[in-house]
């Protein structure tokens, strides 16, 4: 049986509406349920949160948000509905425009004949998982990546919570050498190493499904002098000491899935294990961080 995807929906005034889709971005994101807000009217004075929930009916679906969210959406308007059986993430890619980030050119198949000459195409098609180059946060993972690695050669490369793979395949063909690619969500890491497999490479690019760090296996393949990690700023902040364990003493950490505002608490935690800010890029109101550890990544 085909699993059931609920949209709920609440509508609001601007300022309202983006509080109401904070709200919801620390209650389901997490959980990985997309969150999205925009703008409904065309004067600008009603906007809309949504958040999509799996598995559940709708009335459970409006119940679920109504509980998390609570007294703080006042009497903004809920409307919890059923979508049809279509691929959603699919859909919403139809009609992008390829993605220049650094040397690096994301496109889906139907502009495979579009990469300018010099680039590196990373061909992503739509899948059930997140990265497709037009997020900010993945796009400005995909700069640094490239700044990087035109800078410096790393001996073993992580991306830490890899959805599609794109950052994963942009460093291994960037750098010609082996990268690992983990996520928690076994979905991601299946799309992650077919899309490997579409870009040419699969012998380059290998992956696993792991929650967190703790996985005997990231010990057996680590240390690791160049981690990747666009995820969001709560795990990373849990992440923190993990990750810098399995990372050498002169290692470099690229993180994004950051809100501006994460950046403080970001530092904190990560300079709590010796990392220190090399570079600072902020995209589309996301930011990415930057960190080395016992030398400048520059």
């Amino acid at each position: 049986m085909d699993m059931k995807t609920i949209r709920v929906r609440i509508t609001a005034a601007e300022l309202e509406a983006k509080r109401i889709s904070e709200i919801l971005e620390r209650a389901f994101e997490d959980d990985g349920n997309p969150v999205a807000i925009y703008e409904d009217s065309a004067d600008g004075k009603t906007w809309t949160a949504e958040v999509l929930l799996f598995g559940v009916e709708p009335e459970e679906a409006a119940d679920t948000v109504r509980d998390r969210v609570g007294a703080d959406a006042f009497a903004a308007p809920l409307k919890a509905e059923e979508l049809p059986d279509i691929n959603w993430v699919a859909k919403s890619l139809e009609g992008l425009k390829p993605v220049r980030a650094g040397r690096f050119f994301v496109h889906g198949g139907h502009d495979r004949s579009k990469v300018p000459g010099g680039a590196i195409g990373l061909e992503i098609e739509a899948a059930l998982a997140f990265g497709t180059g037009h997020h900010g946060t993945t796009a400005g993972c995909l700069e640094e990546i490239d700044r990087l690695l035109s800078l410096r050669d790393y001996n073993s490369i992580l991306d830490l919570g890899t959805g599609t793979g794109v950052l994963a395949i942009a460093a291994a063909l960037k750098a010609k050498q082996s990268v690992l690619a983990t996520d928690i969500d076994p979905v991601a890491t299946r799309t992650a190493l077919e899309n490997a497999r579409l870009n040419g490479a699969s012998h380059l690019v290998r992956g696993f499904t792991a929650n967190g760090m703790e996985d005997r296996r990231f010990r057996l393949q680590g240390p690791f002098d160049l981690v990747i990690a666009n995820i969001l700023a709560r795990p990373l902040m849990k992440m923190a000491k993990s990750i810098g364990g399995q990372m050498t003493r002169a290692g470099t950490l690229v993180l994004s899935g950051l809100r501006v505002e994460d950046g403080p608490r970001i530092l904190f935690a990560y300079g709590c294990q010796g990392f220190v800010l090399d570079r600072r890029r902020e995209k589309d109101g996301w930011l990415t961080l930057t960190l080395v550890r016992g030398r400048k990544a520059a």
